[in-house]
């Protein structure tokens, strides 16, 4: 039986080049919030769970003292370092390595990140303990993602397109069960900005690398869907394409 963990790495390797150019990931608004939300003074040591081809650490490092990113694909990891040194990076390094099982000592760290990597995560509620565990007291963890609208038909159609466009997707929360997994976590969160990220369907799932059969059954569906669904997501024909919400989120380990 394939895991989570084996479905990420065979979705995501071949993968790595279009994620390290991708507009979004590179560039997308959401990066300057994080860096803002961590309210960096240059001494911090930052561990970026799930970190891809490496934006939001690469991004953190120049204000941070000493950033690590963590990825379970290692040609995510190998991008992510080459990135770095074409930017002539020192203080910024990338691992393979698991975000259920953080390589790092308790109370090791100022900043977690995560950016839009957690509705691939197999089990969330363990990577956020393990967030809290390696925070120093007064740390914060910082998540941006992909999130579901509360109501539930929205929710279902976002998962089901999500998951037929890429096998290794577990799920977008929605914005209250981020609230609630962080609050039992431990950590106290807030909500810092939500958006919606216009998407070319045709590029979208093409960097994926969705088979042609897939492609169709999501065309359908949303062809099919109703006008509410329609207008949640700013369903487009041509070319086709909707939007995907997502939102900023921080949490701080009480000191």
């Amino acid at each position: 039986m394939t895991s989570t963990t084996d479905q990420v790495r065979k979705q995501f390797g071949p993968v790595a080049q279009a994620y390290a150019t991708f507009s979004y990931h590179a560039n997308g608004p959401d990066l300057r919030t994080i860096v803002e939300a961590a309210g960096f003074t240059g001494n911090e040591v930052v561990v970026d769970m799930g970190s891809g081809a490496g934006h939001t650490a690469l991004a953190c490092a120049p204000h941070a003292a000493r950033v690590v990113g963590i990825d379970v694909t290692p040609e995510m990891a190998e991008m992510a370092t080459a990135l770095a040194a074409q930017r002539g990076l020192k203080n910024v390094e990338f691992q393979v390595g698991d975000v259920e099982r953080l390589p790092f000592g308790g109370e090791t760290a100022d900043v977690v990140t995560s950016r839009v990597s957690a509705h691939h995560y197999a089990d969330p509620v363990r990577a956020i303990s393990e967030a809290f565990r390696v925070l120093r007291p007064g740390g914060v963890l910082i998540v941006a993602d992909t999130v579901s609208p509360e109501e539930p038909a929205y929710d279902t159609f976002l998962n089901c397109i999500e998951f037929l466009r890429d096998p290794s997707h577990v799920r977008d929360y929605r914005g209250s069960e981020w609230m609630r997994m962080l609050r039992a976590g431990g950590f106290e969160p807030e909500m810092l900005d939500r958006f919606a990220l216009p998407l070319d369907g045709a590029d979208w799932v093409k960097r994926q690398q969705c088979p042609p059969e897939k492609i169709a059954i999501v065309r359908r569906l949303m062809a099919e869907a109703n006008s509410r669904i329609e207008a949640a997501f700013e369903i487009r024909d041509e070319p086709w394409g909707f939007s995907i919400p997502i939102a900023v989120m921080r949490a701080r380990k009480p000191a």
